[in-house]
């Protein structure tokens, strides 16, 4: 299994790069975040996710640990393939898609080529209680490279949570009192009380 690829950019098209290893060119699918830090005929070090079927073996690569994490735990999602996980990551980096998903951003998610309102639902649905606590940590997604959620016991994304719904008690939409909650979570750090997470929340959906 390759794991690494370090080499010279030969080409970069839409969707793939190939890159010059030792003069063997492997073929390489990218999203297009990462195929956008990419120069032809410069050096680029890429993580590899090895794909092997009975018909083909196909390289994915990521410029950043965090994405192939991200790619890892979309791919666990019924209805998600290699092309459409790298399709997501092409919209949201891992910290915009880590928010999205925790603040069940549907919307967002669907952006995506490929990704209809059902699948959407059903990303932000299943991948909902592995995103929360690193968006209210500012936790790399590197974290779930086995696909395990947060401690349940993690005090401050269960006030976090708790400050989330009541937002939307009061009449805020999910996405926008999550994102509220997450900034002060992040502004007023790990001991914050419930209250103060609500009265921050609401200071940030006032602005």
């Amino acid at each position: 299994m390759i794991g690494k690829l370090t080499g010279l950019v030969d080409t970069v098209e839409e969707d793939r790069c190939l890159l010059d290893v030792g003069g063997v060119g492997y073929l390489v699918f990218a999203s297009a975040l990462t195929l956008g830090r990419l120069q032809p005929g410069q050096s680029a070090a890429l993580l590899i996710e090895t794909h092997v079927r009975e018909d083909h073996i196909h390289l994915f690569g990521f410029a950043e640990r965090g994405e192939r994490e991200w790619f890892r735990l979309l791919s666990t999602v019924q209805g998600v393939g290699a092309r459409v996980a790298l399709a997501i990551l092409s919209v949201l980096p891992p910290d915009q898609l880590a928010t999205a998903v925790a603040a069940q951003d549907k919307a967002a998610v669907a952006r995506a080529n490929g990704v209809g309102p059902k699948l959407a639902g059903r990303i932000v649905s299943e991948l909902k209680d592995k995103a929360g606590a690193l968006v209210f940590h500012g936790g790399a997604p590197a974290v779930l490279a086995n696909g395990a959620a947060a401690p349940a016991g993690d005090a401050l994304a269960q006030r976090a949570e708790d400050a989330v719904s009541a937002l939307v008690n009061l009449g805020y939409k999910r996405s926008e009192a999550f994102t509220a909650v997450a900034s002060a979570s992040r502004e007023l750090g790990d001991e914050a009380s419930l209250d103060a997470l609500i009265k921050a929340g609401l200071r940030e959906l006032a602005l």
